[in-house]
């Protein structure tokens, strides 16, 4: 073909693309007027915008043995801001942590994986039952990294995750089948390789879009799952014991979150239609991808770069607090005017994740040798809450979240970005195992809530006299 003949195609091709963006940016303005609502509507119908009343507390839409979320207590018949407690079959993931902590072995995603998905803390004996079989569906199909996840590669590990997810229901003979015995399998099958898929998704990426080393290291079955993800990731496969034990309680605290967060509330109503586990997965993973759900953490490391670019002493908390308060106005950062990492639909006075976080973050900033950046983040946490709430009328208290240490602690381990939401699927992926199973065994009803409509009747009009 000449090149004169590429040249008129190539120009057809973009006049042909012009006319079609130029149609959808009219019919996007045209969609948006027509299904406008008026937000009126929405309060003379009552409706519970986001699944939640005007206080904040979220619709009763089911019950659940798995976990508890407390940001409030009834004091007298009052519902009343209190220390926030998270709950995993009964046990405070405090209890938990601090059960875990001191062992000399790092099991504490093994333990709580096994604790959400049977309800009962494991024995010795059922503990290493359990390693041993995660440790042996620690196997992807023959050419399965080659064929789907590096030719497949994407900045998106997310999506990477979601396809491999699916792609792996057309090697399962048995798919369709939610008897809770397969459903089972299937779960912990997906639990066993979801590091996998997380890390060598990140490596695909980095060597077609980055132009770095391919590097696929083998899961090891002896090794935790917090030590398989560093020893994958990292080239030389080296780890130390502390940073092997912050990531692990990192998971562990990712793991669950009651029934009413979006990605597991997805699960619910996927597996209510008796959809298969892996399209359950599937979607709950196009849940969590959501920067409003998984994906804030990045944004706390973003905002604290920017923080550290325009704040010429950090030390200086005036300052500091000057530029809080730009980026609460809009006119820094990103002009959200949101300062991230503050703040929960649940949790009120603290969320019990974060103060375990910043326990384990100011250790890790010590043996990183970046206690001033963990100073900031300390700084930040006690300056924001009350600038917030000096310019909101906040349903709950202001308090460092999840997401604030989270990032930190990712970004001290040598995490890239584009893992750390993939790495919160890789131990949410444990409670949404949980809640399908919980819900087949006690639901039966395809959940569907109700949309009132508000739209006017109209009548038929023939093409030719429409204006």
């Amino acid at each position: 073909m000449s090149k004169e003949i590429r040249n008129i195609i190539g120009d057809f091709m973009s006049e042909k693309k012009a006319k079609s963006n130029d149609f959808v940016d009219r019919q996007s303005k045209i969609c948006t007027a027509n299904d406008l609502i008026p937000q009126e509507l929405y309060t003379e119908y009552d409706v519970k915008k986001g699944l939640r009343d005007k206080s904040g507390k979220g619709v009763l839409t089911g019950l659940t043995n798995i976990s508890r979320v407390d940001g409030f207590a009834n004091v007298d018949g009052v519902r009343t801001p209190c220390e926030g407690c998270l709950w995993y079959r009964g046990y405070d993931v405090f209890n938990l942590v601090k059960g875990f902590e001191g062992a000399s072995d790092i099991h504490g995603f093994e333990e709580s994986a096994y604790l959400l998905l049977f309800g009962n803390l494991p024995t010795a004996e059922q503990l290493q039952n359990f390693k041993e079989v995660i440790g042996e569906n620690r196997t992807l199909p023959s050419t399965f990294i080659r064929d789907v996840i590096l030719k497949g590669h994407s900045k998106d590990i997310m999506n990477s995750i979601t396809k491999s997810v699916l792609t792996l229901a057309a090697y399962d003979p048995d798919m369709s089948n939610c008897a809770i015995d397969n459903v089972l399998r299937q779960s912990i099958g997906l639990i066993s390789v979801f590091p996998m898929l997380a890390v060598y998704g990140y490596q695909a990426y980095s060597y077609y879009d980055c132009e770095n080393s391919l590097i696929i290291h083998r899961p090891r079955p002896d090794l935790s799952v917090a030590e398989n993800i560093l020893m994958m990731l990292r080239p030389d496969g080296k780890y130390t014991e502390l940073e092997a034990k912050v990531l692990d309680i990192a998971l562990v605290l990712h793991m669950e979150h009651g029934g009413g967060n979006n990605s597991t509330f997805t699960t619910r109503v996927v597996t209510s239609t008796g959809s298969d586990t892996y399209s359950v997965i599937a979607a709950a993973m196009s849940s969590l991808k959501g920067p409003k759900h998984g994906g804030a953490n990045i944004k706390v490391v973003e905002m604290i770069d920017d923080i550290k670019e325009n704040v010429s002493n950090l030390e200086d908390r005036d300052e500091l607090e000057a530029y809080l308060t730009k980026i609460l106005d809009k006119k820094a950062f990103d002009g959200a005017g949101l300062i991230y990492g503050m703040g929960h639909a649940v949790y009120s006075i603290s969320d019990p994740r974060a103060k375990i976080f910043k326990v384990f973050a100011d250790k890790l900033a010590t043996e990183k040798h970046r206690e001033k950046d963990f100073e900031l983040y300390c700084t930040i946490e006690d300056i924001a809450p009350g600038l917030i709430s000096s310019r909101r009328n906040a349903f709950t208290g202001v308090s460092a979240n999840v997401d604030f240490y989270s990032g930190f602690i990712y970004d001290m381990l040598g995490i890239p970005e584009e893992l750390f939401t993939p790495l919160f699927a890789t131990a949410r992926v444990v409670g949404w195992c949980a809640h399908r199973i919980e819900e087949l065994v006690n639901s039966g009803k395809i959940i569907r809530p109700a949309y009132q409509s508000v739209m006017s009747e109209r009548q038929y009009v023939p093409i030719d006299k429409r204006e």
